[in-house]
């Protein structure tokens, strides 16, 4: 039964480690981005664009009301 928990015990840091090898493959193409001024600004505001549209489209489609 030990051997169940410490299996168990194991996927936490599994999911921690898994999500993290995730966010910086996505990140690392976009850190050259962030080395001149103008391309950072034009990377960040993309970022923010994109948050916004797809913040949007989900309150729409999930019928969600702010007011």
């Amino acid at each position: 039964m030990q051997e169940f928990f410490q299996n168990v015990s194991r996927y936490p840091r599994y999911l921690i480690s898994f999500t993290l090898g995730i966010f910086l493959t996505a990140i690392s193409p976009l850190l050259p981005l962030f080395k001149r001024p103008t391309t950072a600004v034009m990377a960040i505001s993309v970022l923010v664009a994109a948050f916004v549209c797809i913040t949007f489209t989900l309150r729409a489609m999930l019928g969600l009301d702010v007011g």
